[in-house]
């Protein structure tokens, strides 16, 4: 105990700094950001969750930076956001799925302006038997949904820390909040994103620029098709539309909301998760995931 009114003695690191060396109370970050002119990198663009989160930030005044494979449906939105919005729309076709393509994304981001916002949406899932799976289909799920990613906001958020503002919003899943059988590697990569996501932004305290993440649940995209599956009953009664999806995730870029997850029904199932045994969450996730 220390007496009123008395200072606890700083401790210090092996280094010899000391513990507490910083501000004694942590700067308040503004909590708005203006979207207007600003430059809008979105990986995934072409389709799905990540073309709607393009179409709102060019709603809202932002210039944007699409990358996806498919780059002619990249063309395509681009040409339309050009024409609907009047903002300026590059396209640069990107295989983040693949070693090295981070850094390519990365060296031609460097040929462009200044990235304000980063959006990583780009991801797969894969569903089935977790041991039974071709290795190399999962290492290419693991490079993209978390390799990528990881790359790309260290890149960026350093950037954005030099310059002293920024905003990363990464697309993770209601998945990120329990073990999923069924989806056991892709749930795991999105556990990844979001914890990442949350200490980063943490961490960041200290200046304006912040780490968020979009937790979505079931949405009306070809996500399931893609992953090997079919929407049972609980996935088809919750599902989402992606332009909805979208909205929440801009409208959490503009009020720095660290974690969102949007649709009631979400919303609920994530928070009950806290009073669920954690023995028992495994069971109830694969009785609804199959």
């Amino acid at each position: 105990m220390h007496p009123p009114g008395a200072r606890p003695a700083s401790f210090s690191t092996p280094a010899g700094a000391p513990f507490n060396s910083g501000p004694r109370y942590p700067i308040m970050r503004p909590m708005g950001f203006d979207l207007g002119g600003r430059r809008a990198l979105v990986t995934g663009a072409s389709a799905g969750i990540g073309a709607e989160i393009a179409r709102e930030l060019a709603a809202r005044g932002a210039d944007l930076t699409l990358a996806a494979r498919r780059a002619d449906r990249l063309e395509a939105l681009a040409a339309s956001l050009r024409s609907e919005h009047g903002v300026s729309a590059e396209v640069i076709p990107a295989d983040l799925a693949a070693p090295g393509g981070a850094a390519a994304l990365i060296d031609r981001c460097g040929e462009t302006p200044a990235v304000d916002v980063l959006v990583n949406n780009a991801g797969i899932g894969m569903h089935g038997d977790g041991v039974g799976h071709p290795w190399e289909d999962e290492r290419g799920m693991i490079q993209l949904n978390v390799l990528s990613v990881a790359e790309l906001t260290k890149h960026f958020a350093a950037q954005m820390r030099a310059r002293g503002t920024g905003r990363i919003l990464q697309v993770a899943s209601t998945a990120s909040f329990l073990p999923c059988p069924g989806y056991a590697a892709y749930g795991a990569t999105k556990a990844f994103v979001l914890h990442h996501a949350e200490a980063l932004d943490e961490e960041l305290r200290d200046c304006d620029v912040r780490v968020l993440a979009l937790c979505p649940g079931s949405t009306n995209t070809a996500f399931f098709e893609i992953s090997g599956n079919v929407r049972g009953r609980a996935q088809v009664a919750t599902s989402l539309d992606p332009v909805d999806v979208a909205r929440a995730g801009v409208d959490a870029i503009e009020r720095s909301r660290r974690v969102t997850v949007p649709g009631l029904a979400n919303k609920l199932t994530t928070a009950g998760l806290r009073v669920i045994p954690r023995r028992l969450q495994a069971t109830l996730a694969r009785r609804v995931l199959e």
